[in-house]
C-alpha cells in the first residue's frame, strides 16, 4: 500500500518554503514530516497530491489503494491507531477537515468513503511558517523517542563539558564532538550521523543536528533549534529551523526563524527577531496578499529556498524572502523581498533566470546534488508564474 501525502488546504500558507516542496516535505524537530509518517507507519512507499507544477519533482499517487493522509501534524498514541486501523472507505475528520483515508487512488473522490469519524481530541498542528520554530521543541521531543527509542547512544568525548542527563543526548555513528559545552537540562540534544560539533561550541538543548552538518568553531546555540542535513552553521542562533542544504557559517545572529535548503546567510548578517516597541509581529502571507499580524513578540526571518544574503546584511524583524532573491544591497531591506529579486530592494529587477539557473547549479554541486530538469522547469514556473 502506498503512503500519499496531500497538501490539502495548507500549501499556499506555508509559502515561500512550500513553493519549492510539499508541505509533507518540511522538516521541524528532527524528521520531515514525510519521513515521520514512513517511520510511524513503517510504509515505504510514498506519493504527493500536491500543486501541478510540482508533480514532476515529487512522483504523483499511483493507482492503486492507499491511505492517504495529511502531514503536518504530530499524532498520539490513539490517533495514530486510528489512522492504522483504518479500513478501506474509511476516513478521519478534524475540525471538518479531512485527516486521513484509506480509498482506491485510480478513481480518486471522496464519494468513496463510507465511513468518517471525527477525532475530538486536540492535535498539535502546524498552519503556517512560524509553527515550525514555536513547536520545535515539540517536534524534537517526538522525534528523539522516535528515533533513539531501545538504542544506545555514541559516547560523549572527555573533552567536553555536559549539564544535565546524558539520557537526554543522543549522538550518532561517526559524529564528533570535542571541546564543547552541552546543556540537556533545558532540553535534548541529537547529533546526527558524522555530524561535527566544532571546538568552543556552546550547545543548550533543545537542538537537533543532522545527518553530515556542522556547528563550526565558538557558535552560540540556544533551543529549539533544527539544523537540517548537510549544512555549515556559526555565530549566534536561536530556535530557528534550517530545512537542510544551507549554510550560515560565520558571525551574525538570527533568531526564531525557518531557511529554506541551498540558502546562504553571508558573513556579519543579523537578523532582528524582536521589535524595538515589543509590539507583536506582522509577517507577509502569501494567501490574503497583506501583512498579518502572528500574534508572536518574536519573529525573525522566513526564507525560501536558493536565496543568499551578502556580507553585513542587515534584516528587520518579520521579514518574508522568496525564491532565489540574491540580498547585497545597502541599508534595511524591506519585510517582504520577491522571489529573484536581484539586490533585494523594492523595485530591483529580477534575477535573470539564467544566472539563477547557473548559481543553483554550483550551490547543488558543492554537495554532490545535481540539478536537474525538473528543478529547472520548478524554478521557471515560479519565475513566470507567482
Amino acid at each position: 500500500m502506498q503512503l500519499v501525502f496531500s497538501d490539502a488546504q495548507f500549501w499556499e500558507d506555508f509559502l515561500p518554503l512550500t513553493f519549492t516542496r510539499p508541505t509533507a516535505e518540511m522538516r521541524c524537530g528532527i524528521l520531515t514530516f514525510s519521513e515521520r509518517w514512513q517511520k510511524l507507519l513503517d510504509i515505504s512507499e510514498v506519493s504527493f497530491l500536491t500543486e501541478e507544477y510540482l508533480q514532476e519533482k515529487f512522483v504523483k499517487p499511483a493507482d492503486k489503494e492507499s491511505l492517504l493522509l495529511v502531514p503536518n501534524f504530530l499524532p498520539s498514541d490513539r490517533i495514530l491507531q486510528q489512522i492504522k486501523d483504518l479500513k478501506k472507505g474509511e476516513a478521519l475528520v478534524y475540525e471538518n477537515e479531512l485527516l486521513a483515508a484509506r480509498i482506491n487512488m485510480k478513481d480518486f473522490s471522496l464519494h468513496q468513503i463510507e465511513k468518517m469519524t471525527d477525532v475530538h481530541e486536540e492535535l498539535l498542528f502546524f498552519k503556517q511558517p512560524t509553527d515550525l520554530f514555536t513547536h520545535n521543541e515539540k517536534a524534537i521531543n517526538f522525534d528523539f523517542q522516535l528515533l533513539t527509542n531501545g538504542r544506545k547512544s555514541q559516547e560523549l568525548s572527555s573533552t567536553n563539558g555536559i549539564l544535565g542527563n546524558y539520557e537526554d543526548l543522543f549522538i550518532e555513528e561517526g559524529a564528533m564532538i570535542e571541546f564543547s559545552t552541552i546543556n540537556t537540562k533545558t532540553g535534548k540534544i541529537y547529533i546526527g550521523k558524522n555530524a561535527e560539533v566544532m571546538e568552543g561550541c556552546n550547545l543548550r538543548g533543545p537542538i537537533a543536528l543532522c545527518e553530515e552538518s556542522k556547528f563550526n568553531l565558538g557558535a552560540k546555540i540556544y533551543g529549539a533549534t533544527t539544523i537540517g542535513p548537510h549544512c555549515k552553521v556559526g555565530g549566534e542562533v536561536n530556535n530557528i529551523v534550517i530545512f537542510g542544504y544551507s549554510n550560515k557559517g560565520h558571525d551574525g545572529f538570527l533568531g526564531n526563524s525557518v531557511i529554506g535548503e541551498w540558502c546562504n546567510i553571508g558573513a556579519d548578517t543579523n537578523s532582528s527577531n524582536l521589535k524595538n516597541n515589543y509590539a507583536s509581529v506582522k509577517l507577509w502571507n502569501y494567501r490574503t496578499k497583506r501583512f498579518a499580524d502572528t500574534g508572536l513578540q518574536f519573529a525573525g526571518l522566513i526564507m525560501g529556498d536558493h536565496s543568499k544574503t551578502a556580507i553585513n546584511t542587515q534584516l528587520n524583524t518579520g521579514t518574508v524572502v522568496g525564491v532565489a532573491a540574491n540580498i547585497f544591497k545597502s541599508g534595511f531591506p524591506p519585510n517582504l523581498i520577491e522571489s529573484f529579486s536581484w539586490g533585494g530592494m523594492k523595485g530591483d529587477e529580477k534575477f535573470k533566470l539564467e544566472k539563477a539557473y547557473e548559481v543553483a547549479e554550483l550551490a547543488m554541486a558543492r554537495r554532490k546534488v545535481p540539478f536537474t530538469e525538473e528543478d529547472r522547469n520548478m524554478l521557471k514556473y515560479i519565475y513566470t508564474s507567482f
